[in-house]
């Protein structure tokens, strides 16, 4: 069975995160969303990388999440979320995931 990228997990876990909170106007379940999928992201960066480097991606996880606050008062929510789902994505994809 092949294995689905960091980066595709990362990714998903901020839009994913922000349409369950969204949609069901449950903060908690969105975060249920970022956080499951932020761990699932962190042992599959861990695997094809190391502990440092799924570490490092992690903390981008944790402060593109952040980032997307202020910004979305700037462009918009989806186009925060989008975007930093996106540059989460391409880092994650350069640092660890072409390696596997």
């Amino acid at each position: 069975m092949a294995k689905v990228p960091g980066a595709v997990m990362a990714a998903g876990g901020l839009v994913g995160g922000y349409g369950v909170a969204r949609w069901t106007r449950r903060r908690e379940l969105g975060g249920a969303v970022l956080a499951v999928a932020g761990v699932a992201a962190a042992r599959e960066w861990r695997e094809r990388a190391d502990g440092v480097t799924a570490g490092a991606l992690s903390a981008a996880y944790v402060a593109a999440f952040a980032g997307s606050h202020p910004l979305a008062k700037k462009v918009g929510a989806w186009p925060a979320v989008f975007g930093v789902a996106g540059a989460v994505a391409l880092t994650s994809w350069a640092v660890a995931d072409r390696r596997g």
